[in-house]
């Protein structure tokens, strides 16, 4: 394996951790700073306030975005094994 074909399959694989994990952590930017102006509105600072919603959120959109999540890792693997194949 070249140098070239390492970097592809390093660059593909940060690619794809981005792709996975972007959706679940926007979810969770938007509903804390939603929940963080709510507190600083009201001016009712719980803290379990701020952790429950933003645990519920990333509960939802993990499960919402799963077959997505599967799909592109198994497309993924595939690929990889299909490199790896191709060597020998």
């Amino acid at each position: 394996m070249t140098a070239d074909q390492v970097f592809d399959v390093a660059r593909q694989a940060i690619l794809v951790l981005i792709k996975l994990g972007a959706p679940i952590m926007l979810v969770a930017l938007v509903v804390g700073v939603t929940v963080a102006l709510l507190q600083a509105l009201t001016q009712m600072q719980e803290m379990t306030l701020s952790f429950v919603p933003k645990i519920l959120a990333i509960f939802l959109t993990t499960l919402l975005v799963l077959p997505f999540m599967t799909a592109t890792l198994i497309g993924v693997g595939d690929d990889l094994f299909r490199r790896i194949a191709s060597l020998g």
